[in-house]
């Protein structure tokens, strides 16, 4: 079981790091609008290459950074009914929505993003404006990249989960911090005992 941990944590590791990375694209899409906006109004025009950047660098950022959301717990949960009940069901309905919901859509977008960025590579794929920009296969690559660190994240969350489901109590409290109160409450991240 901590093998099982072991491997979570790395997994945790490579999404983290590729969210945070992702999450600088921030600084350079408002530096974007900003000039975009200030040459709107006072250019009397706007560039298609700069909204077409502004899009691109949207995608990249959220595209990127989903797994990070998820294995932060920031993603929308229905919390009404979460937080009424104990860490082990969350830990088998998370489990469960894994298997059968998190995974299964991951691969489909994977198995399906690959051809679409290849497609996209091989036509030499341009923006449809005339004065927009080319290499349109590169923001479609964050699809297939973005939905493998979901996935990536959806197993670590399951193998801690599993291992707190499964696994002997004295690992409960590193496994089952997903599974504690979540963090819209003010409690103790720690509560994770049956």
């Amino acid at each position: 079981m901590e093998a099982l941990l072991k491997i979570s944590d790395s997994m945790d590791n490579v999404v983290t790091r590729a969210g945070k990375l992702a999450s600088l694209l921030a600084i350079p899409l408002m530096f974007v609008i900003i000039y975009d906006v200030i040459q709107r109004k006072f250019g009397g025009q706007g560039s298609i290459k700069l909204q077409e950047l502004e899009w691109h660098l949207h995608t990249g950022l959220f595209m990127l950074c989903f797994g990070y959301g998820y294995v932060r717990d920031s993603h929308v949960r229905i919390e009404l009914i979460r937080d009424n009940l104990r860490p082990r069901t969350r830990a088998i309905i998370e489990m469960i929505g894994g298997i059968l919901c998190v995974l299964p859509f991951c691969a489909l977008v994977i198995y399906f993003g690959f051809d679409f960025v290849a497609r996209s590579y091989d036509s030499h794929e341009v923006s449809a404006a005339a004065t927009g920009l080319t290499h349109r296969w590169i923001i479609k690559s964050t699809i297939p990249i973005g939905f493998g660190l979901l996935a990536m994240a959806g197993i670590s969350i399951f193998l801690k989960c599993f291992v707190f489901v499964f696994g002997p109590t004295d690992l409960h409290k590193r496994a089952g911090y997903y599974v504690g109160t979540h963090h819209a409450d003010l409690g103790d991240i720690a509560k994770v005992e049956d």
